[in-house]
C-alpha cells in the first residue's frame, strides 16, 4: 500500500501556498511535522510534511515521490503545525512563513548542523592500561595521553592543547588496541561558567501566594489567562518561578518571554541558579549553532524551562503547562517583519490550545491589556486581575522629585543637570551606592519646543506634536500629514528661546564625566550593544560594582535588579512626552515608572529625579506618584476623544521603491482601489474614520522612498474583511518593483 504525504513547500508565495500531494518512497520514513526534500518544478525545495494518507486525490502516477526527509525525527509538534495554521489566518501571511518561525532559521538551507567532536577513551581496562605504561616509558608522550586517559575519556582538541602532536600519538596508540576514538555530538552552550546554584527558594508575601494560588488552581483545571500587576520591587519573578516550580512537578514545560536582549542575561542567571540544566534561553544574539543546540535541548525535553526574547514563544516545549510574558506593556512584543505577529496573543493561542496558563506581567499594564480586566469584557478576551501593591520586605518605593526644567532655565542654569540631580549624583557617589541615568533618544524623533514656558509645536488635527524635518525645512505631522513652517518665536509666550530638543546618551556621558571626573561611566545603547555577550559585559560589570554611573536608553529602565542602586535620573522626560505617536504619553508613563523602579530595592532607600519641561502633564504627575489606575482613567478618555485605538484599529499598506514617483504612483492606485472596495458596501465606509494615501513620515529610508495607504476603522469584527482585502491588494503587487506591505496596529507609524 502507497503512503501520501501533505506538504507545505518553503517558498514564502501566495501562489505556492497550499498543500502538495507527494509518494512517501517504499522504505522511507517520515511523520508529521518532518521537514523533507521535493522536487517542485525542475529543481530541489525543502518542505514541511503536514499530513500523510493511504488515500490520494490525485492520479497516483502523476505523484512524485519525496527526494529525503531533512532530519530523522519530527521538527514540529502536532500543536505547533496547528500554531503556523492560525497564524497563517490571523496575521495574513503564507502558511510556510509562519513555519519558519518555528524552526532555528540557520536550519533552513542546512546552514547549521550537530557539531561532533572527536573523543579519546581507553579501550583497554586499568590494570592493561598500567602496564602498557610500564612498556612505553621510551615514549613521553604517549605515557602522557594514557595517563591523562585514565582519568576518563577526554576530547582530542583538549588533548592536542595539552600533548604537541596528540593526533599522531593517539594513531599510534589506536593501532595497538589501547585507545579508542569516536565521534561524538557536542552542544554549544551559550552560558559562561558553572552554574551558582541559589538558596533555598524565599518565602513568598502573602499578596505573592495568594496570586500564585490563584495561578496554581487554574493551571491544575487545564488554563487560564492572568495579567499579574505589580509594583517594582514587588516580587513578580519569584511568582513566576514558584509557578514554573508547579509546572514541573505536573511534568509540564514553562516559558518566560522578557522583551529586550538586555534583560535576558540576568534573568536567565536567575532561572538557572533555580533550575540548573533545566533552563534553556533563546534570543537572537546567540550564534546559530548555540541557538540551534538550545533548540534542540528543548525539543529533546532536556531543557523544560525556556527564558527568551519574543521568537522564544515558539520554543518547541511539550506538554506546555505556563507561559509568562514578563513586561507585557513593550512594544518589543510585536514583530516589526512579516508576519507582523504578537507573541502575546501567539502565547495565549498556545495557552488555550494546550491547556496552559497565561501570566503576563508589569508594573504599568498596556491600556489594552489592562482594558481586559474590566467587567464585560468578552470570555475569550477577559483577563483574571491578580495585585502585588507592596515592594518585599515592605520596602519603600523611591522618593520621586519633578525639577521644572523651565525654572532652572530661569535660575541661570543651561547644563542638562537640575540642580537637584547635580547633587544628588555628586552625594550618591560620595556614599559608595551607584546610580542610573535614562535617556531615551531616538534620531528621528527632535521635537520643536520653547525652553521658557514649555510649549511643543502640536498638530491641530491630532494632538501630537509635529516632527522637524530639516531637508525641507517644514514641521510634520506623521498622522494626517499637515505641514507647517517652524516658528522664530514661542506663540505662547513670544520667547525666542526656541529649541529643536534633543541629547543623546553620549552626550549624558559626557556631561557626568566633566561633573564627576572621578567616576567609572558605562553607556548602554544601540552603539555599545552590539556585539556578542555586550550587554551581560556591561550589566555584569555595573553588578560588581566596577561602574558607578550606567546611562542608557530604555534597555536600562526595565527588569534589573541591583541592590546597590539608589538615585535614577531621567535627563528628559520629554523626549518620549513628545513623540509623534499617540501612544507617547503611555510610554513616558510606563518608561518613567519602570526607571524608577530601579532605584531603592535593597536595604539603601532609593530617590529618582525626573526632569522635564510639562511638570503638568498627567503622564509625568501620575507616574511621580506610581498612580496607574489614575493614569488610566485619564488616558481611556482621551484616546476615546480621540478615536485612538483599542477604540479603533490602525492599518497602512507601506509601499517602497527606489524612486518617489513610484512609490507615490502605486500609493495612489491601491487607495483608488480600496476605496472602490468599501464604496461596494454602506456599512464599510461606516466602519471608516480615515483613509488617505500620503506620503510616510520618514518618506525615505535605507535609499528607498515610501508612500502609504493610511486607514483608521472602528474597532468591529466586520474590519476583518476590510484588511482581508487589503492584504489581497498587497500580495497581487508582489511581482512589481515596488514592494507593499501591510501593517495592522504596528508599533510605531514611522
Amino acid at each position: 500500500m502507497s503512503l501520501y504525504a501533505g506538504v507545505i513547500v518553503d517558498l514564502d508565495l501566495e501562489q505556492t501556498d497550499r498543500v502538495y500531494t507527494y509518494r512517501v518512497p517504499q522504505g522511507m520514513e517520515v511523520a508529521v511535522g518532518q521537514r523533507v526534500r521535493a522536487p517542485f518544478g525542475k529543481r530541489q525545495v525543502e518542505g514541511f510534511v503536514v499530513e500523510l494518507s493511504d488515500a490520494c486525490a490525485m492520479d497516483p502516477a502523476r505523484v512524485r515521490p519525496l527526494s529525503a526527509p531533512l532530519e530523522d525525527y519530527p521538527l514540529l509538534l502536532p500543536q505547533m503545525l496547528e500554531l503556523a495554521r492560525w497564524m497563517s489566518e490571523r496575521y495574513l501571511c503564507t502558511l510556510s512563513a509562519a513555519l519558519r518561525l518555528m524552526i532555528p532559521a540557520q536550519l533552513r538551507g542546512g546552514r547549521v548542523g550537530v557539531k561532533q567532536v572527536r573523543i579519546a577513551a581507553l579501550a583497554v581496562d586499568r590494570q592493561a592500561a598500567q602496564a602498557a605504561l610500564a612498556q612505553r616509558a621510551r615514549f613521553p608522550r604517549q605515557v602522557k595521553v594514557l595517563q591523562a586517559l585514565m582519568q576518563g575519556p577526554l576530547p582530542v582538541p583538549v588533548l592536542e592543547g595539552d600533548v604537541p602532536g596528540a593526533g599522531a600519538v593517539l594513531r599510534a596508540l589506536e593501532k595497538k588496541g589501547l585507545v579508542r576514538v569516536n565521534s561524538q555530538e557536542s552542544l554549544r552552550s551559550p552560558f559562561k561558567g558553572p552554574v551558582t546554584r541559589a538558596s533555598s527558594d524565599p518565602k513568598l508575601t502573602p499578596q505573592q501566594q495568594a496570586a500564585a494560588d490563584q495561578v496554581a488552581r487554574a493551571m491544575a483545571q487545564g488554563g487560564g489567562s492572568f495579567l499579574l500587576m505589580g509594583v517594582t520591587g514587588s516580587g513578580k519573578t519569584e511568582v513566576y518561578i514558584r509557578l514554573i516550580r508547579l509546572a514541573l512537578k505536573a511534568g509540564k514545560g514553562a516559558i518566560v518571554l522578557v522583551p529586550e536582549i538586555a534583560l535576558t542575561p540576568q534573568m536567565v542567571d536567575w532561572f538557572r541558579a533555580r533550575f540548573g540544566q533545566g533552563a534553556a534561553v533563546l534570543h537572537s544574539q546567540l550564534s546559530p549553532g548555540e541557538r540551534f543546540d538550545e533548540w534542540r535541548r528543548i525539543r529533546r525535553g532536556q531543557a523544560r524551562v525556556v527564558v527568551g526574547a519574543r521568537s522564544a514563544v515558539f520554543a518547541p516545549v511539550e506538554d506546555l503547562g505556563l507561559i509568562v510574558v514578563d513586561e507585557e506593556h513593550e512594544h518589543t512584543y510585536q514583530s516589526d517583519k512579516r508576519p507582523r505577529y504578537d507573541a502575546r496573543e501567539v502565547a495565549q493561542f498556545r495557552c488555550r490550545q494546550e491547556g496552559a496558563a497565561l501570566v503576563l506581567g508589569s508594573a504599568t499594564p498596556s491600556i489594552a491589556t489592562f482594558m481586559r480586566t474590566m467587567p464585560k469584557v468578552r470570555p475569550q478576551n477577559k483577563l483574571e486581575l491578580l495585585e502585588l501593591t507592596q515592594r518585599v520586605f515592605q520596602r519603600p518605593l523611591p522618593q520621586v522629585e519633578v525639577v521644572d526644567m523651565c525654572r532652572e532655565l530661569e535660575r541661570g542654569n543651561h547644563s542638562m543637570f537640575s540642580a537637584p540631580l547635580r547633587d544628588g549624583l555628586k552625594q550618591c557617589l560620595e556614599r559608595g551606592q551607584q546610580a542610573m541615568l535614562l535617556i531615551n533618544r531616538r534620531g528621528y524623533s527632535t521635537f520643536v519646543s520653547c525652553r521658557s514656558c514649555g510649549y511643543v509645536e502640536k498638530c491641530g488635527n491630532c494632538d501630537v506634536s509635529m516632527t522637524y524635518h530639516q531637508a525641507e525645512g517644514v514641521l510634520k505631522c506623521h498622522y494626517c500629514g499637515q505641514t507647517r513652517r517652524p516658528p522664530d518665536k514661542c506663540p505662547q509666550c513670544g520667547s525666542i528661546f526656541i529649541k529643536y530638543f534633543g541629547a543623546g546618551t553620549q552626550r549624558v556621558e559626557e556631561a557626568v564625566k566633566k561633573l564627576l571626573p572621578q567616576a567609572r561611566v558605562a553607556r548602554m545603547d544601540v552603539d555599545t550593544t552590539r556585539g556578542k555577550d555586550a550587554h551581560q559585559r556591561i550589566l555584569s560589570a555595573f553588578g560588581r560594582g566596577e561602574t558607578d554611573v550606567l546611562i542608557g536608553t530604555q534597555m536600562i529602565a526595565k527588569g534589573l535588579d541591583f541592590p546597590k542602586v539608589t538615585l535614577v535620573g531621567v535627563v528628559a522626560a520629554d523626549m518620549t512626552l513628545n513623540l509623534p505617536d499617540y501612544r507617547a504619553p503611555e510610554r513616558t508613563f510606563q518608561l518613567i515608572t519602570q526607571v524608577a523602579g530601579r532605584a531603592g530595592r535593597a536595604q539603601y532607600p532609593g530617590r529618582v529625579v525626573i526632569q522635564t519641561y510639562e511638570p503638568q502633564h498627567y503622564a509625568v504627575r501620575l507616574a511621580a506618584r506610581q498612580d496607574y489606575r489614575a493614569f488610566y482613567q485619564e488616558e481611556v478618555k482621551v484616546r476615546r476623544r480621540g478615536l485612538y485605538p483599542p477604540f479603533t484599529l490602525m492599518a497602512r499598506l507601506l509601499v517602497t521603491a527606489k524612486e518617489a514617483g513610484q512609490a507615490r504612483s502605486l500609493a495612489m492606485v491601491l487607495e483608488e482601489a480600496l476605496g472602490r472596495f468599501l464604496d461596494q458596501r454602506p456599512e464599510r465606509r461606516r466602519l471608516t474614520v480615515q483613509m488617505r494615501a500620503l506620503e510616510a513620515p520618514i518618506g525615505r529610508l535605507r535609499g528607498e522612498s515610501r508612500w502609504q495607504v493610511f486607514i483608521k476603522l472602528y474597532a468591529k469584527a466586520e474590519a476583518e474583511e476590510i484588511l482581508e482585502e487589503m492584504d489581497r491588494l498587497c500580495r497581487e503587487q508582489e511581482e512589481r518593483e515596488a514592494r507593499v506591505e501591510l501593517e495592522v496596529n504596528p508599533a510605531n507609524m514611522f
